[in-house]
């Protein structure tokens, strides 16, 4: 048996082993770049934010009105159950710190490829594993990802959390062996109380009358809020009625890193009633037509399409949303691709994740400082992702077919044999 085994090559958790291998691999070099020889005073700035406002719990300082040193002078922006959940972070050198998170983003990444590339990773069999790994080396270089592990970003974690619920939240997850369920659309609540981007869900959620899931997501982002309150009164205060409303501590939003609608506006140096007036238009026909994408993502069975499209509208609406953000991305590409079996899906995700590979925004902007590039260009370049999720969503609408068993196929079934049954009537 043994040389049996030999012959035919690793067994299942050996070519898991080398998936992931392959995946460390690939992200050598951005780890290198980000992590080792980044800047010192740019170094993981925004885990060093999660950082400071789990320590500023500790230590009894304002949590929202503490910056980091310069010269990010960065102020904390997220709820304060991050804060709290960022305590661990406060624990450790901030050296280590990096050093974890980026680890913890990688093995992320690694389960939510696992998840959403399901169907195309089970026609490897055996070296399903191995086939992981390569589709999590290939994403690993797009950009969001890439900026992710640059800043020390928590999109790993929603992206993750959102995907995990709405595609396994019926059925759970196998954990140290035993089963582990939860009310469905609960995990989706805790990313709201995390970031409040994923509350695009509720809405979807109301949308597509999925009454259950809209109330477990309500009420554990209520109960997860309230029980930072007790733990964290007067920063949990302050976050409701003063940061929150405050969109200026995100940063400049008019740079080239925002790719929402109103960052485009913004860039656009319009005056600012126009700009308000034209980001309310356009983000209510964005968020008409996104979720009209994701109801038939819903309609058709495709629950990580599903939640690609939600994650697509949290991007195109919110007023700001960094390169990072565009993280959704990967679950787009799963849901394009499919099982790989068409070859329209392979080659429209083939070409998404080409183009998620350049950080257009970047290019755009080292353009406009070019007399040779026509100014039109540079901005249109410098506007990438905003382009790139908008497009996303047509390819979506257009590629991703109904799946057995979905509430399209069926009702078809039902109008077929209706039909049929009218056919012989008349007949007779």
């Amino acid at each position: 048996m043994r040389r049996e085994r030999i012959g035919r090559g690793p067994g299942p958790g050996g070519w898991r082993l080398l998936g992931v291998l392959l995946l460390l691999l690939a992200a050598a070099p951005i780890v290198h770049r980000y992590l080792v020889a980044y800047p010192d005073d740019q170094w993981q700035v925004d885990l060093e934010v999660y950082r400071e406002a789990g320590r500023s719990l500790l230590v009894g300082r304002p949590v929202y009105l503490f910056e980091t040193e310069v010269p990010q002078l960065l102020p904390f922006t997220y709820p304060t159950f991050s804060a709290v959940l960022a305590i661990p972070l406060a624990l450790v050198p901030f050296g280590v710190a990096g050093w974890l998170w980026t680890a913890f983003q990688l093995a992320l990444l690694w389960c939510t490829v696992g998840l959403a590339f399901r169907p195309l990773l089970q026609r490897a069999g055996a070296r399903a594993g191995l086939a992981q790994g390569a589709v999590a080396a290939a994403c690993v270089w797009i950009s969001p990802v890439g900026e992710s592990i640059r800043f020390g970003q928590v999109n790993a974690v929603l992206v993750a959390l959102c995907l995990v619920d709405v595609v396994r939240g019926r059925d759970g997850v196998t954990v140290l062996g035993r089963r582990v369920r939860w009310p469905r659309g609960a995990l989706v609540g805790v990313a709201i109380a995390i970031k409040l981007t994923p509350g695009v869900f509720l809405v979807h959620f109301a949308l597509t009358r999925q009454w259950r899931e809209l109330r477990h997501a309500v009420v554990a982002a209520v109960a997860v809020t309230l029980g930072t309150f007790l733990v964290a009164p007067e920063a949990s205060a302050e976050y409701w009625t003063s940061a929150l409303l405050s969109s200026d501590r995100l940063g400049p939003n008019a740079g080239s890193s925002n790719q929402s609608l109103r960052g485009f506006l913004l860039r656009l140096y319009l005056s600012a009633g126009l700009t308000q007036a034209l980001w309310i238009v356009l983000a209510l026909v964005a968020a008409v037509l996104g979720y009209r994408v994701a109801r038939e993502m819903h309609r058709r069975g495709s629950l990580v399409g599903e939640v690609a499209a939600c994650g697509m509208v949290a991007i195109l609406v919110s007023p700001v949303s960094w390169l990072h953000h565009v993280y959704w991305g990967v679950l787009v590409l799963a849901a394009v691709v499919g099982d790989g079996r068409d070859r329209r899906r392979v080659v429209a995700a083939a070409v998404q994740l080409v183009a998620l590979w350049f950080a257009w925004p970047w290019i755009g902007a080292s353009l406009l400082a070019s007399p040779s590039v026509p100014t039109v260009v540079a901005r249109f370049l410098q506007n990438g992702d905003l382009w790139w999720s908008v497009v996303a969503l047509v390819v979506l609408h257009r590629v991703v077919p109904t799946r057995p068993g979905s509430p399209d196929q069926l009702r078809e079934g039902l109008d077929g044999s209706a039909t049929r049954r009218s056919s012989i009537t008349a007949r007779d």
